[in-house]
């Protein structure tokens, strides 16, 4: 009888607790529970970027069409994806990535100037300035050299990104002179919420690591790409690069044979016959830089630094040298002391073998004289022509990869 009003009583106070839980979770009675409010994985991202981040509608960068004639590629199997190139573009753009958060990548190199800059020096922090000029971003995939910055000593391009964020002058963390390393950059992008949110999303947790900057930064410069160009549209239409484009004027045919055709020197350097070359260090159809070249002759340094530098052997893409209005996306060379294509051309016209310039490339001096190609002015009025038809539209406005702060 005992244990029959145990098992009783224990009944009874189990429903009155069943009871008191359906009245606590009952909405004025009407029957309705109160459901949890969701977390949202992406709140900081929206905070801090509206809708310009949107990790549920990502933009495309992995799967970006490119010429059949387009076949250099000097990624080494990296494969870009969405979301590492999304993470990519805020790194690229986020002054937080400075020790006094005034200098982001995209300060340097700059979306409507071909991601150059139009100063010969670019601003780094403290009244810091670059070294050199800042170097063109477009296409920096797509050539044979894996190499990076005008003087190579960078082996790849994961390198070469986290580079400026520890030099000195330009972004900062140095570990130099009192100053914080890449290890508290990495602690201060960790205490940020969006930073919390993006890592989360790509690699599944929040930590922040040199390595993980580097895959998505250079993801993010390898998915930039221009090939909407009029020499794009001539190419297409041509079985090789020595045919006549049928889009192109006399004028640009001409200068796209001078530029490709070799030319033939006498015995002390004068060109008498051919092209004028350019091909033999910018192949078409990528017009990327030949990946064992020496010096193109240009040795200076930008002021206030002095002597000569005689280690800059790389190049950009000679694609979007200019705007679309033919306009140059700033000075040229690594001193920027060039400033249109006539400049540069008038150069390669004439070649002095400088005092200490030990590294020329072996091109420019045929049979031991600097080149003198002896182009007119026609010629090379041709092939200014022809080396406009390098520049496209998309690259200058396409979101993907514009300011995401803005």
């Amino acid at each position: 009888m005992n244990q029959k009003k145990t098992i009783t009583l224990a009944l009874i106070c189990s429903l009155v607790v069943l009871f008191q839980f359906c009245s606590k979770n009952n909405d004025s009675g009407t029957g309705s529970t109160t459901t949890p409010t969701p977390v949202d994985p992406f709140a900081a991202i929206k905070v801090a970027f509206g809708t310009n981040i949107d990790p549920n509608n990502l933009l495309n960068y992995a799967n970006q069409g490119r010429p059949n004639y387009i076949v250099k590629d000097n990624s080494g199997g990296a494969v870009i994806t969405n979301a590492k190139a999304t993470l990519g573009r805020v790194l690229f753009y986020d002054k937080n990535l400075s020790i006094d958060n005034s200098i982001a990548c995209g300060s340097c190199h700059k979306q409507q100037f071909a991601f150059s800059d139009t100063a010969v020096s670019s601003k780094g922090v403290a009244g810091g300035m670059t070294a050199r000029h800042s170097m063109r971003l477009i296409n920096a995939r797509f050539a044979v050299e894996t190499k990076f910055f005008w003087d190579e000593r960078a082996a790849t391009l994961e390198i070469q990104t986290t580079k400026p964020i520890q030099d000195h002058a330009e972004m900062g963390f140095s570990g130099q002179s009192g100053r914080p390393g890449i290890a508290d950059l990495l602690v201060k992008l960790q205490a940020i919420g969006y930073y919390n949110e993006l890592f989360k999303f790509v690699y599944g947790d929040v930590n922040v690591t040199e390595a993980r900057l580097q895959e998505c930064l250079s993801s993010f410069v390898r998915s930039i790409q221009s090939f909407d160009s009029k020499y794009d549209a001539g190419r297409a239409q041509a079985p090789n690069d020595g045919a006549p484009f049928p889009n192109f004027t006399a004028q640009e045919n001409q200068g796209k044979q001078l530029f490709i055709a070799p030319p033939v020197f006498d015995a002390t350097g004068n060109r008498i016959g051919g092209g004028a070359g350019c091909n033999g260090c910018h192949n078409a159809p990528e017009f990327d830089i030949a990946p064992v070249s020496g010096n193109n002759g240009v040795i200076g340094k930008i002021p206030p630094q002095t002597g000569i530098d005689i280690t800059v052997t790389r190049a950009p893409s000679l694609r979007d040298v200019v705007n679309a209005a033919g306009i140059e996306n700033g000075p040229l060379m690594h001193v920027g002391d060039i400033r249109n294509l006539q400049g540069a051309i008038t150069h390669y016209n004439v070649i002095n073998l400088a005092p200490g310039n030990t590294n020329l490339d072996p091109k420019l001096r045929p049979n031991g004289f600097g080149q003198h190609l002896n182009l007119t002015a026609a010629d090379m009025n041709s092939m200014v022509a022809f080396l406009r038809t390098l520049s496209g539209n998309n690259v200058y406005t396409d979101t993907k990869w514009s300011n995401p702060f803005k």
